[in-house]
């Protein structure tokens, strides 16, 4: 019914006002005199409402509204206003109509268009009032306008509705950018844009990368893209899942978050490895390694649903932990090089595939006290291997110095632990137009040029990397990757950890569930040994046994 009301009240309007303008007609003289009179319009207003005026063809007009000329008033219209015997009261909007008239509807052909319209405006108001009062008019009004419709647009239907289960995530709202990730050794995390470090020659002091409080120092650095896959492996063997955006940002003076509010990590647990993955497929594996030369490797696949309470990766014996970790297909050789300056090489094949619990097999043997620090996976011999020591020391020696060796050997010389050069704390693999980062325990940063790295053979010491300042040792090491912007379009940036991507595939569907972690213990091949031992009657025991 509201439409109804809305048009009985402006017909009451337009009757209303066509009342006046015939009282106009009626007094034009006597209105033009006093109009002309008046100095300012709003006099001449009041002017036209302060005396009575003729009625004129207005009484006739109002009789043929009939008795209740009240059902014809617009609403708000003062009782004082109107017919009142032979003369007639303007009201406010009747003299305000009067003042806006033209001249040309003072004829006598408008006067008749007058009357004309105001008898169509009474006969409209009488039917919107009976409308109004009989419910089944309005019913049959909608009926018909429904009607009306369907035979004008009732024809069949051009669009297809279909069920949308497609929806916007957050990550469609991020925009593809190189991160720098870095993760203190008590355990604060942060990402960065890559943008805000430059390059400097060798030897220099660097700038700050992090605000440390004391006692702690940077652990881990990373570079990745922020849709990339991140799968955070903890020293005690699991593995954590996450995204670049996910990451809290900073600046290169926060500390960063503290990573146990990003994963439910265990009273003395902590990320020790970060690895970037595109996607996860049968044919690749996570090749990984820890600090008592006990290496793995897993199908890749069995990492593509992990939980947020963390899965397991690698069943630890006491004492050891996961140091490095790494994503294969089967063609690589593994290097693992002790904190004594040690290395061994060996074929990924050489171990087989195991679960994710499995414990795994000896990769290689060390004295009391050593440990191994790092791992790296080559696909070739073009690269060479670039070591550092923690008083800042370093090199970098070709791959083909190393000579293949069965796993769970004691290995080579990699670099002279000299105690000018003190331990070693990592060693990446690296092309002349490579960068690599440096960082210290006192958080100071340094990126340098490979190619200002001079080759050098196995048994050497080496050159200096970075001035330490006194009190501080070198923590980490890391392979940055900057392609000519001329000849990719852009700055391209990857980690040594990015040779080891997966190639691009289907995303793992991440609302899958996944089996309990227990499900994988026991045999992993069906010929009798467990993950413990690697089956071949030379390894069984303890994986850091003689070889």
């Amino acid at each position: 019914t509201r439409r109804p009301v809305f048009e009985l009240r402006r017909a009451r309007e337009r009757g209303h006002v066509l009342v006046g303008l015939a009282v106009a007609i009626a007094n034009v003289d006597e209105m033009i005199e006093l109009i002309k009179a008046s100095p300012t319009p709003p006099i001449a207003k009041e002017r036209l409402m302060a005396r009575p005026w003729r009625a004129g063809v207005a009484r006739e007009m109002l009789e043929r509204a009939g008795s209740d000329i009240a059902e014809f008033r617009p609403e708000g219209v003062d009782s004082s206003v109107g017919l009142q015997g032979d003369v007639y009261r303007l009201s406010d909007v009747q003299a305000g109509e009067i003042l806006q008239m033209r001249l040309q509807r003072l004829t006598g052909l408008e006067q008749d268009k007058i009357v004309q319209e105001y008898r169509e405006v009474i006969d409209q108001i009488i039917d919107l009032l009976d409308i109004l009062a009989r419910p089944e008019r309005i019913t049959t009004i909608v009926g018909d306008e429904l009607k009306a419709i369907k035979a004008e647009y009732g024809d069949a239907r051009r669009s297809v509705i279909e069920l949308n289960v497609s929806e916007i995530d957050t990550e469609d709202l991020i925009a593809p950018q190189d991160m720098v990730v870095t993760l203190s050794h008590s355990g604060y995390i942060k990402s960065q844009p890559v943008s805000e470090y430059r390059s400097q020659k060798r030897g220099g002091r660097g700038r700050q990368a992090a605000a440390m409080k004391e006692e702690d120092w940077i652990d881990q650095l990373f570079i990745a893209n922020t849709h990339q896959y991140i799968l955070c492996f903890s020293n005690r063997g699991r593995v954590y899942w996450i995204k670049v955006w996910e990451v809290p940002q900073g600046t290169r003076n926060a500390r960063g978050r503290p990573i146990v509010n990003l994963f439910p990590l265990a009273d003395g647990e902590k990320i020790t490895v970060v690895l970037p993955v595109q996607t996860f497929d049968e044919s690749h594996f996570v090749f990984m390694a820890t600090s008592l030369g006990t290496v793995k490797k897993t199908p890749l696949s069995e990492f593509s649903n992990p939980r947020r309470a963390g899965i397991i990766a690698v069943d630890l014996d006491e004492g050891d932990f996961l140091i490095g970790a790494a994503v294969t297909d089967g063609s690589h050789d593994v290097m693992l090089f002790s904190d004594a300056g040690k290395a061994v090489r060996f074929h990924e094949n050489d171990v087989r595939p195991m679960g994710r619990n499995a414990r795994g097999v000896r990769g290689m043997s060390l004295e009391e006290g050593q440990q191994v620090i790092s791992m790296l996976v080559a696909g070739d011999e073009e690269r060479s291997v670039l070591t550092a020591t923690e008083n800042g020391f370093g090199k970098r020696t070709p791959i083909g110095e190393y000579t293949r060796h069965g796993r769970g050997t004691k290995g080579m010389i990699a670099i002279q632990t000299s105690e000018r050069n003190g331990k070693v704390v990592g060693a990446v693999l690296v092309e002349p137009n490579d960068e690599i980062m440096l960082i210290t325990t006192g958080g100071v940063l340094v990126r340098t040029r490979v190619s200002e790295i001079r080759e050098m053979g196995r048994a050497t010491q080496g050159v200096t990397l970075i001035a330490v300042d006194e009190g501080t040792t070198l923590s980490r090491v890391q392979r940055v990757v900057e392609r000519d912007a001329a000849e990719n379009g852009d700055a391209e940036l990857e980690t040594a950890a990015a040779n080891a991507l997966g190639p691009v595939g289907p995303m793992p569907n991440e609302r899958d569930e996944i089996e309990d972690d227990t499900a994988d213990r026991g045999p992993e091949d069906g010929d009798g040994t467990s993950d413990g031992s690697d089956g071949d009657g030379g390894d069984g025991g303890d994986p850091n046994g003689a070889g």
